[in-house]
């Protein structure tokens, strides 16, 4: 039998047996890997009016939020916590892009997200949608829910909408939903492992 070839046989061999003993990410958020029910992709505006896609940021892990600036609570607590996550991530965050997405472009202009998102973190960067349209399809897309709530004046509404995010892998895929306010530690956790 020719060496080369049993060589090359040993080697594959190897090769599956180290795969398959590699240990599967313990992730402590939910794992959707694999999913096809949520979004693989978006199409959004940053604040200067460039359209961003996922592929604006493969080599990163993308942490995805939507919400909105007026937010009394979740908004601000998440994006917070996101910056407490990086700073627990030192010299790793720079893998990280984390990505907030407006579901009330109404009121939340280009002006505004370039202002307040990077308020929390000068490397977080607000998107947002073209129009409703592209609203409602990166609602069906993610599987988000958002609705206006009436205020006591047209413009005093709120939005009421899903708290948790959606991490990325450096190669593009979806792979975690990420639940709310479960403490910087825990999420630092997941991203090291999708760092890995």
């Amino acid at each position: 039998m020719n060496t080369t070839f049993l060589r090359s046989c040993c080697i594959a061999a190897l090769f599956l047996i180290l795969t398959a003993c590699s240990p599967k990410p313990e992730f402590k958020n939910i794992d959707i890997t694999g999913s096809t029910a949520f979004g693989k992709n978006f199409s959004l505006l940053d604040p200067d009016g460039k359209v961003r896609t996922l592929a604006d940021f493969k080599g990163k892990v993308v942490v995805m939020f939507f919400g909105y600036t007026q937010c009394p609570d979740i908004c601000p607590t998440t994006l917070t916590e996101m910056q407490q996550v990086m700073t627990i991530l030192g010299p790793q965050s720079d893998k990280v892009q984390v990505l907030f997405v407006t579901v009330d472009p109404e009121r939340d202009t280009a002006a505004i997200l370039k202002q307040y998102v990077p308020a929390f973190d000068p490397r977080f960067l607000g998107l947002r949608p073209t129009d409703d349209a592209a609203l409602e399809k990166i609602g069906k897309d993610f599987k988000i829910y958002y609705k206006k709530v009436p205020g006591t004046s047209p413009g005093s509404y709120t939005m009421d909408h899903t708290a948790g995010s959606y991490a990325f892998d450096p190669d593009g895929r979806l792979r975690l939903y990420i639940k709310h306010a479960q403490g910087p530690e825990t999420l630092a956790h997941d991203l090291k492992e999708l760092l890995k």
